[in-house]
C-alpha cells in the first residue's frame, strides 16, 4: 500500500514539476526573448516566426503545429510519452496565452539584446531541462529531439541544435531582421543546449552499480522492466561471515542513476549500493567504438 502510494506521489511530482519548468520556459520567452525579438528554436521559435511576420499569437501556431507532431509522436514513441506531452503541450500553450508579454526593456536594457538572450537562453534551457529529467516534454521539436535520442546515441540538447539552427537561420527573412538578430538568436539556443544537458546530469555520462541484496531477483527484474538495462548477477562471498552473495552488476546512464536508486529503496531499502562513474562504457544503448 505505502510503495503505491509512494509512486502515485512520485507521478504526481513529476507533472508538478513539469509544469514548473514550462513556466519558466514561458517566462523566457514572454518576458524575455519576444520583447527584444529574438527568435528561438523549437514550435515555440515558428509561433514566433508568425507573431512578428503576421501577428497571430504565439500559442495559436505553437498548439496547431503540436497537434501534428502528436499525432506522430503516439505511433512512434508510445501513448505513455504522449500522455505527458500533451499535458505539456496544453500547460505551455496555456501559459504562452495568459503571460503578459514584458515591455521592452523592463527586465534588461532597452538595447541589451545580448543579456536578453543570454538570461532568456538560460531560462529557456533550465526550463527544458526540468521538464525532460521528469519524463516530460514541451513538444515541438522535443518530440523529434525524444524519438531520435530513443533510437540513437545523441544527447537531447545536440538533437535540439540541429532543429533549431534551421528555424532560426529563417528570422533573416523578417522585416527587419539581421545577421546580428540571428546572432542573438543563436547564442540564446546554444546557451540553452548546454544548459539542457548540465541539468540532464550529461546524458552521455554513465554509471555502474554493485548491488548486494536478498532480494537480487526481484531488483534485476525491476531494472530489466522499467529502466530497459540489461543486468548480471555476479556470484560472490562476504568474507567475514563466510556467506556466499549474490552482486547484481548494472551500467546505466547518469539520469537513470535515480531510478534504479528508487527501484532498490522500494524492494530493500536494507540493501547495499555502490555507484561509480564509468569513464567509457561501449556497446547496445551506450557509445559506439570508434578508432581512427
Amino acid at each position: 500500500m505505502s510503495g503505491n502510494l509512494s509512486k502515485h506521489w512520485q507521478v504526481i511530482r513529476e507533472y508538478i514539476m513539469i509544469a514548473l519548468g514550462l513556466l519558466l520556459y514561458a517566462a523566457a520567452w514572454k518576458g524575455l526573448l519576444l520583447p527584444h525579438q529574438i527568435v528561438g528554436g523549437g514550435a515555440t521559435g515558428i509561433g514566433a516566426l508568425v507573431y512578428f511576420a503576421v501577428g497571430v499569437p504565439i500559442s495559436v501556431t505553437y498548439f496547431l503545429i503540436n497537434f501534428v507532431l502528436l499525432i506522430i509522436a503516439i505511433k512512434s514513441i508510445g501513448l505513455s510519452f504522449c500522455i505527458r506531452t500533451i499535458y505539456g503541450v496544453a500547460v505551455l500553450t496555456f501559459y504562452l496565452a495568459v503571460l503578459p508579454e514584458a515591455q521592452i526593456g523592463t527586465f534588461v536594457g532597452e538595447n541589451d539584446n545580448f543579456m536578453a538572450c543570454v538570461i532568456g537562453g538560460i531560462m529557456w534551457g533550465i526550463g527544458i531541462g526540468i521538464v525532460f529529467i521528469n519524463n516530460g516534454s514541451s513538444g515541438g521539436t522535443d518530440i523529434i529531439a525524444k524519438i531520435v535520442n530513443k533510437r540513437r546515441n545523441i544527447t537531447l540538447g545536440r538533437m535540439l541544435l540541429y532543429c533549431d539552427v534551421v528555424i532560426i537561420s529563417f528570422s533573416y527573412f523578417l522585416e527587419g531582421g539581421s545577421i546580428e538578430k540571428i546572432v542573438y538568436g543563436l547564442c540564446a539556443m546554444v546557451i540553452a543546449t548546454f544548459s539542457v544537458d548540465m541539468v540532464v546530469n550529461g546524458v552521455r555520462q554513465s554509471v555502474q552499480f554493485f548491488i548486494f541484496s536478498q532480494h537480487y531477483e526481484q531488483i534485476a527484474d525491476a531494472i530489466n522492466k522499467e529502466v530497459h538495462r540489461g543486468v548480471t548477477i555476479l556470484d560472490g562471498m562476504g568474507w567475514y561471515s563466510k556467506h556466499p552473495v549474490k552482486v547484481i552488476t548494472v551500467l546505466a546512464r547518469k539520469n537513470e542513476s535515480v531510478k534504479i536508486f528508487r527501484i532498490v529503496k522500494d524492494i530493500d531499502p536494507n540493501a547495499f549500493v555502490s555507484q561509480s562513474s564509468a569513464i567509457g562504457v561501449y556497446g547496445e544503448g551506450f557509445d559506439v567504438m570508434k578508432t581512427k
